[in-house]
């Protein structure tokens, strides 16, 4: 394919202009030293599509440039992640007494365990992300992954933690659209994503490349990111909250949780599992980190982390880049990227509190035997 061949030498030559080839720097220090001008048409190219509109023409333009999207999205928040959130970027369910840390790694081990990962198994990372999960899951299981990322930056920074980590023997990160995979037929003996199919402009497109590279008898296991049954496309209020994740996360379109299930069954896969793990009475919400509320920290360690993702910490984040940005030590953009960020954690919260949305659908399917 000429196109995407074009397509992924321009992402990497930018990525290379932009970033740079170290990528042992995160957070802050990372993003002041950006390529000023690269990270200026990065974050334009992220916001571009992104301009209030709601209606089909609007819709259409985020779906038809999902891959230059979410791959300019990614080269300007990755760092904000990283400061923020660690190297997983996911949420997680909390439970009292328990670290964010733990509670991050614990919902990582669920998915792998639901999936049945064993060790030696071959296994693909769709939207892996810098690695953060892939790490976790390769030591949890022993299994060997395959991260597919469509972003340049993220993946070097994954394959520099995995050999930091002595995990390179069984971790490697690769370019690639999973809408589009390059990866033979049944060459996987398990599949799973967390939080990342969301960015395919459908469902039935990156489900379908899953399904295909799937070994027959194998599991494919995702936490997906879904407006949920009480979410109601025609209200002005739940569409507000829809666009508000769509703005700050980088996300074409959200769709309601009846999309992605139609679309597995379309696509071959029998699912076992169909369960939404925000649809309890947890003490602590899934969104407590963005909420602001500090009865909801569990621990001292917890303290950082919490003041970095709150509304107060994330005021005080925007109000430094604001800063750095006017002295010419942030390039310019960097301010917007932070108050997109903000309308996200506006949206997931209030999402989160109406019932609305749910970034943690979780899908068990499986590919059927061949007959």
């Amino acid at each position: 394919m000429p196109e995407t061949s074009e397509l992924r030498q321009r992402q990497a030559e930018f990525a290379k202009e932009l970033h740079g080839d170290n990528v042992t720097k995160s957070g802050f220090s990372a993003l002041v030293s950006k390529n000023k001008s690269a990270q200026t048409e990065a974050v334009a190219k992220y916001l571009k599509h992104w301009d209030g509109k709601t209606d089909e023409d609007a819709e259409r333009r985020r779906l038809e440039d999902y891959n230059e999207s979410t791959h300019s999205y990614y080269n300007v928040v990755t760092d904000f992640y990283e400061y923020g959130w660690g190297s997983s970027f996911h949420f997680s369910r909390f439970f009292k007494g328990e670290s964010f840390n733990a509670s991050v790694a614990r919902h990582e081990h669920y998915l792998a365990y639901r999936a049945g990962i064993e060790k030696n198994d071959l296994v693909l990372d769709v939207g892996c992300g810098v690695g953060g999960p892939a790490r976790t899951i390769a030591r949890f299981t022993g299994c060997n992954i395959i991260g597919l990322n469509n972003n340049d930056y993220q993946i070097q920074k994954a394959n520099y933690y995995a050999k930091r980590d002595k995990l390179d023997s069984q971790l490697s990160f690769v370019k690639g659209d999973f809408m589009k995979m390059d990866f033979e037929d049944n060459s996987f003996d398990k599949v799973y994503a967390i939080e990342a199919t969301c960015h395919a402009p459908t469902f039935e497109g990156v489900y379908g490349e899953i399904y295909r590279v799937l070994k027959p008898g194998g599991t494919f296991a995702v936490y997906e990111w879904v407006m949920t049954e009480n979410y109601d496309e025609t209200n002005p209020e739940h569409r507000k909250i829809a666009y508000e994740i769509e703005l700050g996360d980088g996300i074409p379109k959200m769709y309601p949780v009846s999309a992605a299930r139609d679309a597995l069954d379309k696509v071959g896969f029998e699912v076992s599992e169909s369960l939404d793990l925000t649809d309890n009475d947890d003490e602590i919400p899934w969104y407590a980190p963005l909420s602001g509320e500090w009865r909801y920290v569990n621990s001292v360690a917890d303290l950082a982390t919490f003041f970095r993702t709150s509304r107060v910490g994330r005021t005080f984040t925007t109000a430094m880049v604001t800063v750095f940005e006017k002295l010419g030590l942030a390039p310019a953009g960097s301010a917007s990227v932070t108050h997109a960020l903000e309308e996200a954690a506006v949206g997931l919260v209030a999402g989160g509190e109406k019932k609305l949305f749910t970034p943690m659908m979780l899908f068990v399917a499986r590919k059927p035997e061949q007959k």
